[in-house]
C-alpha cells in the first residue's frame, strides 16, 4: 500500500509553480531521500504532503487522505498519521521534555494521565532518552533536542515520517547517530521521506533518491541521479 501517491501534481509556493507534473508513490515501510538545491522545491513538496500548502493541480493521496479535496477540518486527522520533523526543533522552550510531548498528545486527542505518561516513556526510550523527561530543552545538546523532536513525531505511531533537513544543524557524528535512529524506525515499518543536503549520509546509507531539479522531480528508481561530491 502506498503512503504517498502523487499523479501529475503541481507543487506551488505562493503563486509560483516550483515543481510540475510530479508523479511518484512511496510504499508503506519505504525510505527515500529528497535532494536538490535550496529553492528547488524540497520544502514546498513536504509542506504540500502535510497540507501546509495546497496541491496546485493533479491528484495526490497521503496516508489515505485525498489532498485536492482535503478540507481544513480534516488536516489535523491527516497530520495524526504523519510524523513531521523540522531542522530547527520547534520545541517549547519554557516546558520540560515530557511537557512538550504531553502538549502534542493533548492536541491530538489523547486523554488519561497514565496512558499519556506511558506513551511519553515509550517514545523517549525508543530514541534513547529515557532519563530526559524532566529536563528543559536548553539543558540538552543539539543531538538530544533532535531526538526529542523525533520522539514527538513518533507519539501517534505515524505511517510516514516527513523530515526536513533533520541533520542540518548537527555535527557529523551526531548526524550519523540520528541517521541510524531513522533507519531503526524505518526498519520497524514506518515509511520515511527525508530532505537533506548531506550527500555523505546518502552514500553511507544508500536508499531511493528523489531530486528536485529545474521544476521536475527525478526518481532514482527510474533514472540515474548524480550526487555532488
Amino acid at each position: 500500500m502506498a503512503v504517498i501517491e502523487l499523479n501529475d501534481a503541481f507543487v506551488m509556493q505562493d503563486v509560483n509553480t516550483v515543481l510540475r507534473n510530479v508523479t511518484f508513490s512511496l510504499e508503506k515501510g519505504e525510505f527515500a531521500y529528497l535532494v536538490g538545491r535550496t529553492g528547488a522545491g524540497k520544502s514546498s513538496l513536504l509542506k504540500t504532503l502535510y497540507a501546509d500548502l495546497p496541491l496546485g493541480g493533479g491528484t495526490g493521496t497521503v496516508a489515505g487522505f485525498a489532498l485536492p479535496k482535503l478540507s481544513d477540518s480534516k488536516v489535523p486527522y491527516l497530520r495524526r498519521k504523519l510524523g513531521i520533523i523540522f531542522q530547527d526543533f520547534q520545541l517549547l522552550v519554557d516546558r520540560s521534555v515530557a511537557e512538550n510531548l504531553r502538549f502534542v498528545l493533548k492536541a491530538t486527542g489523547w486523554s488519561g494521565k497514565a496512558k499519556m505518561q506511558q506513551r511519553i516513556s515509550e517514545v523517549l526510550m525508543r530514541v534513547g532518552l529515557s532519563n530526559a523527561a524532566a529536563k528543559m530543552p536548553h539543558q540538552l545538546s543539539g543531538g538530544e533536542q533532535q531526538r526529542v523532536v523525533i520522539a514527538r513525531a513518533l507519539l501517534n505511531e505515524p505511517m510516514l515520517l516527513l523530515a526536513d533537513e533533520p541533520t542540518g544543524n548537527l555535527d557529523p557524528d551526531v548526524a550519523d547517530s540520528i541517521m541510524r535512529l531513522f533507519m531503526e524506525i524505518n526498519n520497524s515499518g514506518t515509511a520515511v521521506l527525508m530532505a537533506t543536503h548531506n550527500y555523505q549520509l546518502i552514500r553511507q546509507y544508500p536508499k531511493r533518491v528523489f531530486k528536485c531539479e529545474q521544476g521536475q522531480l527525478l526518481d532514482s528508481a527510474r533514472t540515474s541521479i548524480n550526487l555532488p561530491e
